[in-house]
């Protein structure tokens, strides 16, 4: 997931935990208002079968953490206690960056790039750890 102050991008694995793909960015009138949220994401977990949650962590580039990366343990922490799944904070350093360039190079509008951005992001951040996974599953020569 992409957790921003009004979004979350929402993207799934296949059941081989090889490729991830966006399925939704939920939206939310205030920042703080996370209620409805985290029943959407525990909705989600139920639909899908979930049995871990991928949390983007947004670190400065120094790897410094800031108020926003606060905010995230202080959201992973809500959706443990919600889901009672464990949540695997996942460096999203430049996922959106990446996110606007592939909605670039795909020539979607600038107004309407904002509709898609987070769920992208929160594809890279999962297709990021899935390789990571198996990147030390293979085995060394």
């Amino acid at each position: 997931m992409d957790y921003g102050s009004k979004t979350v991008g929402v993207s799934v694995s296949d059941p081989l935990g090889i490729t991830a793909q966006g399925i939704e960015t939920i939206c939310r009138k205030e920042e703080n208002k996370l209620r409805k949220t985290c029943a959407r994401i525990e909705e989600l977990v139920r639909e899908y079968g979930a049995e871990k949650l991928v949390l983007g962590f947004p670190k400065h580039m120094n790897g410094d953490i800031g108020e926003r990366a606060e905010q995230t343990i202080k959201f992973k922490e809500m959706l443990e206690r919600r889901t009672g799944l464990p949540v695997e904070m996942w460096d999203e350093r430049l996922s959106s960056v990446s996110a606007e360039r592939v909605l670039i190079e795909n020539k979607v509008r600038r107004e309407d790039r904002k509709k898609f951005i987070d769920k992208i992001a929160a594809v890279f951040i999962l297709q990021s750890y899935l390789d990571s996974l198996h990147i030390s599953r293979e085995p060394i020569d």
